[in-house]
């Protein structure tokens, strides 16, 4: 074997030994990038009020913005809001573009796969809603009572599976023919989703619907990419925390018009 070859087998195995004593690469901490940097990044709605949508004054405004701006103050950091779609909100996750989703985002099995989810921060769901003196606590007290529904709807497909012939189902093309039926007195009760009932709430009508039973709930989550406990146990914290004292009632009175479900 001559010096050359000797020197090559010599290199080759120093080259083995290194890779083996070469430290593992450490996993990225997406909370210490973030507080490293001073900015948390947020994926937020831009068409969907009153999660978010674009204000009078051109800038971003609405339940999920202000979640993410308490997030972004309790963490000590500047937020960095990036307008989505629902198409691009989960990929601009995992390409890196923002460190969080908060918009309007429900959780499901295929979701589950690829991201993970916070504890729920706003609520998300159909319900029965009418006036205040009317009682209505379950599905067994609409008999008597008309119900408005828009035609084909979620909560249309939900509530006929938990009423009888006893109750008057009156069925609407569209929500403004469901809404104005309600407010004129058509009907007792109307069935709908809580972000239709907010936008009647903000036209401040002498007729006021309350949520009176929930049909069927899908809470909001704020996502994040997978294998982040840190990162997780820290928003989990937040959100606890400004449940305990008032802060997420009041982003939810402000924006949805009534307090946060007991039960989120």
């Amino acid at each position: 074997m001559n010096r050359r070859t000797l020197l090559g087998l010599a290199a080759g195995l120093a080259a083995v030994v290194g890779l083996t004593q070469a430290p593992a690469p450490a996993h990225a901490d997406a909370l210490s990038d973030i507080t490293d940097r001073g900015t948390l990044r947020v994926a937020v709605p831009q068409d969907f009020p009153p999660f978010g949508s674009v204000g009078t004054d051109m800038s971003a405004q609405g339940y999920d913005i202000d979640t993410a701006r308490l997030i972004g103050e309790r963490l000590g950091v500047t937020v960095v809001l990036t307008p989505v779609t629902s198409a691009n909100r989960i990929p601009y996750l995992q390409t890196g573009k923002v460190d969080l989703v908060i918009s309007s985002l429900g959780k499901n099995p295929d979701r589950e796969k690829v991201i993970d989810f916070s504890t729920a921060y706003a609520p998300f769901y159909n319900g029965i809603f009418g006036p205040a003196d009317i009682k209505i606590e379950s599905a067994a007290d609409l008999a008597g009572h008309s119900v408005g529904v828009t035609r084909g709807s979620v909560e249309d497909l939900e509530i006929s599976k938990l009423v009888g012939d006893d109750v008057d189902m009156k069925r609407y093309e569209d929500n403004n023919g469901t809404i104005s039926s309600f407010l004129s007195g058509q009907v007792d009760l109307i069935a709908t989703g809580n972000v239709v009932a907010a936008a009647i709430l903000a036209k401040n009508p002498p007729k006021r619907p309350e949520l009176k039973f929930l049909i069927k709930n899908s809470p909001c989550y704020v996502g994040m990419n997978k294998n982040e406990p840190a990162l997780m146990a820290k928003v989990d914290e937040i959100i606890a925390a400004a449940k305990a004292d008032g802060s997420l009632d009041a982003i939810s009175e402000k924006w949805l018009g009534y307090p946060l479900p007991k039960d989120l």
